[in-house]
Formats: structure tokens, sequence, C-alpha cells
């Protein structure tokens, strides 16, 4: 079995247990991290030294980094076809949601629904500024495509940035009129492990 290291608050471990939920993957969640276990011990460190979450053993396998564990466990599935092209455009918006789009939501987000104090009002209304800016590209993207970020089918793509975009949803700031993301979220609504990993009350 599957063994995940890290806690349902981080919205990184949700997108791992969302990819298991979604391929029937049995897995064993291990609860590390803030409020959790202290990553910054030796035993954890020796897998991930960066001391983050998540961290999946597959046996003697390890691997660290959310989107790398996602790739890992839905290669040549539904969600991550082996097609070459429809790969790389499932991982280019992987990619954006992880450089691109979590540099966005950090300023507000971590004000906002974390408490931290490293921001300060004129940062936190640039970051939600930013956040809108990305959100509303994404929303031009769907418009597009009519459905998902990848085209016609749900991919791992819309696994990382459903939980993203449920994220800007539940963080109170001034939201843009993003239609094409609020038909997607409802789309994505009917995902088997949508509710436990990326629904209400799960920012």
């Amino acid at each position: 079995m599957l063994t995940i290291m890290g806690k349902i608050p981080s919205i990184n471990v949700r997108k791992v247990l969302w990819t298991c939920r979604l391929l029937d993957l049995p897995f064993e969640l291990e609860p590390w991290g803030a409020g959790f276990r202290d990553p910054n011990v030796p035993e954890f460190l020796a897998l991930n030294p960066n001391a983050q979450v998540p961290v999946l053993r597959d046996g003697d396998t390890v691997l660290w980094e959310s989107n790398t564990i996602c790739r890992y466990l839905a290669h040549d599935t539904f969600l991550l076809p082996a097609d070459r092209l429809q790969r790389a455009r499932i991982e280019q918006w992987m990619d954006w949601q992880a450089t691109e789009l979590n540099n966005a939501w950090r300023p507000a987000f971590m004000a906002l629904m974390r408490g931290s104090t490293k921001y300060g009002p004129d940062e936190i209304a640039a970051g939600a500024r930013d956040w809108n800016a990305k959100m509303a590209l994404l929303d031009a993207h769907l418009d597009r495509t009519g459905a998902y970020a990848a085209g016609d089918a749900f991919s791992l793509a819309d696994v990382v940035l459903g939980v993203s975009a449920n994220r800007w949803r539940m963080t109170p700031i001034d939201h843009a009129d993003l239609p094409a993301v609020a038909a997607y979220l409802k789309r994505l609504a009917r995902m088997p492990g949508y509710a436990e990993y990326c629904g209400e009350g799960t920012p």
C-alpha cells in the first residue's frame, strides 16, 4: 500500500490524495506537518531534505514534490495518458499552477486564511489583484475549451488546478467575475473525491 506523509489541510497533500481517490489507489495517510509530527527531524529529512509535505513511499520508492508524485501515480492512466502531445498539454497547466498561480495566491491567502503577519496591507492588496489576474487567464482558457484545462476530458491538470481554484473561491478577497471558472468548479464537483479534497471547507 502507498504511504503518503502529510496532512489534509495542505493543498499539496490534497492534490495527491485526490489523485489516489480518482485512480482507486489504496493509501495510508501518515500525519506530518505543522500541527502534527514535525518534519524537521532526521527520520523525515532522510526522505525529503526540504522538510516539506507530502512525501510518498511506494515500497522502496520515495518521492517528494506534489506534482511529481501526482505524475508518478497517474502515469499512463486517463488522468495522464502516454500520448506525447496530450501529456504535454496537461503538464503545461500543472507547471503553470505550481510556478505562476501558487506565487500569486501566497500573500493574500497566507495573511487572510493562515494569519501570517509577513505581508502588509499593500502587499495583500497587490497579491489579490495578481491572483485575480491569473485566475482571469484561466477563466479565458476554460471559456475557449468549454470544459477542462487540457480540452474535453478531465485530467491531472484539473486536479491541481481544481484545488487552487477552490482556494481562490474560499479566500475572502474581492473576487473577479469569472463565469468559466464558476462553471468549471461545478463540473469538478461531480468527480469522485472532490468533496473530501477540493470542496467547501478545504481552502
